[in-house]
C-alpha cells in the first residue's frame, strides 16, 4: 500500500479526480483515526460517489449550504453529517474545489482498534458488524460534525491506498437513494465482491408510475 502523502502531493491529486475514478482506489484502502483512546482502522469495502450539481442524488444538487459547505472545498477532507436524528455518515471529498462531489464511505471491516471500535459500537454480536452500513463506520471511527471539514491526510487522521486498485470491482444502484438517483441510472456504489462486511443493498422509494388516460 502507499502511504499518505502531505498537502499538494501524490495522493490528494489522486483524490482530485472524479469520484467515480476514485472510487475503485478507496476498495481496500486503510482509513486510521486516533484519539486518546488510541487508534481505530477501517479496511473500506463499500463506497457511494456523489457529484454535485449533476447528481440528483447528492446533498449539493442545489447548491451550496451551511451543511454541505465542505463538499464544495479541496479533496481529502472530510464530510461528515448528521441524518435522521441519530446518526453520523462520512464522505471523502473528491475532485476540483467548488464541484461538490465525494465518495460515501458506505462499509468496511475494522482491522485495528477493534476493541475501542466494539466499545463505540455498544459491543455488536459479529466484528463484521462493526462497520457494515455508513453510519457503522463512523460510529466504529468516532467521527461526528466535529470532524466535518478534517483533512484525512493529516493527524490525527492517515490514508493508505493499494498500490493498485482491485481487479474486480461491484457496481451497481447506491442504497436508500429515491426517485431516479437510486436506479441503475446512476450505478454508483463500489464494491468489494464477495466481501463480508459490504453492507445489504437496500433500494430507496421510488417515484409511482404516472397514470396514463387510456
Amino acid at each position: 500500500m502507499s502511504e499518505q502523502s502531505g498537502a499538494g502531493g501524490e495522493l490528494r491529486e489522486r483524490l482530485s479526480g472524479s469520484a467515480l475514478d476514485v472510487a475503485p482506489w478507496l476498495l481496500g484502502a486503510h482509513l486510521t483515526h486516533r484519539d486518546d483512546d488510541g487508534e481505530v482502522t477501517v479496511r473500506i469495502s463499500e463506497v457511494e460517489a456523489y457529484l454535485g450539481p449533476d447528481d440528483p442524488g447528492s446533498h449539493a444538487f442545489r447548491g451550496k449550504t451551511a451543511r454541505n459547505a465542505t463538499m464544495f472545498g479541496p479533496a481529502g477532507h472530510l464530510y461528515v453529517y448528521f441524518t435522521y436524528g441519530m446518526h453520523y455518515c462520512a464522505n471523502v471529498v473528491c475532485g476540483t474545489e467548488g464541484w461538490a462531489t465525494g465518495l460515501l464511505l458506505r462499509a468496511g471491516e475494522i482491522v485495528a482498534g477493534v476493541d475501542q471500535a466494539r466499545k463505540r459500537r455498544s459491543h455488536p454480536a459479529s466484528d463484521l458488524d462493526l462497520a457494515r452500513g455508513p453510519a457503522r463506520l463512523a460510529q466504529a471511527l468516532g467521527l461526528d460534525r466535529r470532524f466535518d471539514g478534517a483533512d484525512v491526510l493529516a493527524p490525527p487522521f492517515r490514508l493508505t491506498l493499494p498500490e493498485e486498485p482491485p481487479a474486480q470491482v461491484g457496481r451497481g444502484p447506491r442504497v436508500g437513494v429515491s426517485g431516479l438517483a437510486g436506479t441503475a441510472e446512476y450505478p454508483w456504489r463500489f464494491w468489494l465482491p464477495d466481501d463480508p462486511s459490504v453492507s445489504r443493498y437496500r433500494p430507496g422509494k421510488q417515484p409511482a408510475a404516472r397514470k396514463v388516460d387510456p
